[in-house]
């Protein structure tokens, strides 16, 4: 996998999408700046192409690969739901 400026600036859009799919998935309000979600959805991107392959969905296709992208959601769902739990638990106890 070469790494490309193209790539990067893919990396982030797609990023800053599952970040935003993630933050609408989860029920109620996430105090959390935008920042957070990109870096969470760049995050979730990748980790939920590497969890698609090893499961066995296409990945590598000419269009949009739907199962890929669900899973890059699910991911980033998970992960905004806990780091909203966490800065929500953080700021109740103090």
């Amino acid at each position: 996998m070469e790494l490309t400026v193209w790539g990067i600036i893919t990396a982030l859009v797609v990023g800053l999408i599952v970040g935003a799919l993630g933050r609408l998935v989860v029920p109620g309000r996430q105090n959390m700046p935008m920042w957070l979600h990109l870096l969470i959805g760049v995050g979730a991107a990748l980790l939920g192409t590497v969890l698609a392959r090893a499961v066995g969905i296409a990945t590598e296709t000419s269009g949009i690969d739907w199962g890929e992208l669900l899973v890059q959601v699910v991911v980033a769902a998970i992960a905004v739901a806990l780091v909203a739990g966490v800065g929500r638990r953080r700021s109740v106890t103090h």
